[in-house]
């Protein structure tokens, strides 16, 4: 009898033990899925050309897209650009066969709000336009001037111009942050 309570008790530890394993699994699961939410709208990337406005969130893919001029797989609205652009969504392969839930359509769209700590590039005019929120994006994107802003002549990877976009509520500061995360991100020192 005693060797069958000691296993019956063994049982209920290593029950316990799983059940709690399980638990902390699932709640890493969680916290990584809201790390990766939070990443999807936080960045967003810009190519203007040919009368086409390219779109990414992913950092990754707009390089590639920089590096060769495509992407393997896109998502296409004709004519929805604020001048009659075709935007053309770039998409990673695991949101290749989505329609919705892509992070670049609806932070565009209106439908995911923009990250405290967004960052954002824009390739217009043989430029790159620097924004730390959606809404100065979305002003520049419809007018293609920025009108507030610290420009910083041959910065850019491949000596373009940089212009850091700056609004009314900061407009007086130099944008230090919005530089270094730029520097960060194309890897300048």
């Amino acid at each position: 009898m005693k060797l069958f309570k000691v296993a019956l008790l063994s049982a209920a530890v290593a029950l316990t033990a799983a059940c709690q394993t399980t638990q902390e699994t699932t709640a890493t699961s969680a916290q990584a899925a809201q790390q990766q939410q939070d990443l999807r709208n936080a960045e967003l990337y810009e190519v203007h050309k040919d009368n086409r406005i390219y779109v990414f969130y992913d950092h990754a893919l707009y390089e590639d897209f920089l590096k060769h001029g495509h992407t393997a797989y896109m998502y296409t609205r004709i004519g929805a650009g604020p001048k009659g652009e075709t935007l053309v969504f770039g998409l990673t392969k695991h949101d290749k066969k989505k329609r919705e839930g892509i992070p670049s359509v609806e932070l565009l769209d209106g439908k995911l709000q923009a990250a405290d700590d967004f960052y954002a590039e824009m390739r217009l005019h043989g430029r790159i336009y620097v924004f730390s929120t959606l809404e100065d994006m979305k002003g520049v994107r419809k007018t293609g001037e920025a009108a507030y802003r610290h420009a910083k002549i041959g910065y850019g990877p491949e000596g373009e111009t940089v212009v850091f976009v700056l609004n009314k509520g900061n407009k007086k500061k130099y944008p230090e942050s919005l530089v270094k995360k730029f520097d960060g991100m194309n890897s300048k020192s």
